[in-house]
């Protein structure tokens, strides 16, 4: 029983630093579009309706997510749920004591989960997209999903119905006299709701979201970052003229 808990606790992502696959399997790149305001409110409506019944965001208002063009009341009667108010914090539908019996912990608070998941295949948005969207049928799993970015993950994929059912395929050869599986693409079982190309773009507005929440401010910051150097640059030639006019005379 203990063993089983330690793995469905590794399985929440509660160890440090995102899982590498097996395959060695390349993260796809993020859309990375935190200013498409369309987006973040698709994203935030993605968010609340299939994530926030196991994961918190713990660190995050609902009231702020009129920076991405939401007003108040927009807020109260598409995000909000049961008896939250409109500057609550996003807390998990989910009883933390029958999470803790299940998974042997809580899922894990999202809010920043997109800048704790960056590594060596690129950024924590790349992680995301990768996982969400390389979830699989798996019998021998006990909630019958496995995902070839985080093998042998604890969490069911919430978006099946949207994405269909999927199973890898994989290409062998032999390596230093072993043989190797390698990932060649996808074989699609059943259709979901979604052609792959609005599931992609789906997942993309989800990233989005999840990259925003981690830093709200991002974009502010960028746009006086940009205006800062412009006039630092400015400042620069006015400095050197008045300098090159002050020692004009002086050999």
């Amino acid at each position: 029983m203990k063993k089983i808990l330690l793995t469905l606790i590794a399985a929440l992502g509660l160890a440090t630093g995102a899982v590498a696959s097996e395959q060695g399997m390349a993260w796809d790149k993020a859309p990375n579009s935190t200013n498409d305001l369309s987006s973040l409110q698709n994203g935030a409506k993605l968010f609340v309706n299939y994530c926030l019944n196991c994961h918190s965001a713990a660190f995050m208002r609902y009231n702020r997510m009129k920076d991405i063009g939401l007003t108040e009341q927009q807020i109260k009667d598409n995000l909000l749920v049961s008896s939250d108010k409109v500057g609550d914090t996003m807390k998990a539908a989910i009883d933390p004591r029958q999470a803790k019996e299940w998974f042997g912990a809580n899922p894990p608070d999202l809010t920043l989960i997109a800048r704790s998941r960056a590594g060596h295949g690129g950024t924590g948005a790349d992680y995301l997209y990768t996982y969400m969207r390389t979830f699989y049928r798996d019998p021998a799993r006990p909630t019958g999903w496995n995902n070839l970015l985080f093998p042998n993950v604890g969490m069911p994929h919430v978006l099946w119905q949207l994405q269909g059912e999927r199973e890898p395929e994989f290409e062998t050869h032999q390596e230093h006299g072993q043989e190797v599986k390698v990932f060649k693409g996808w074989k699609q079982v059943s259709a979901g709701t979604m052609t792959p190309l609005e599931y992609d773009q789906a997942v993309g507005d989800l990233v989005n979201f999840l990259q925003w929440m981690g830093e709200p401010a991002q974009n502010s910051r960028v746009r006086i970052g940009v205006w800062a150097l412009l006039f630092l640059a400015l400042f620069t030639v006015i400095a050197w003229r008045l300098n090159a006019a002050y020692w004009k005379d002086i050999k």
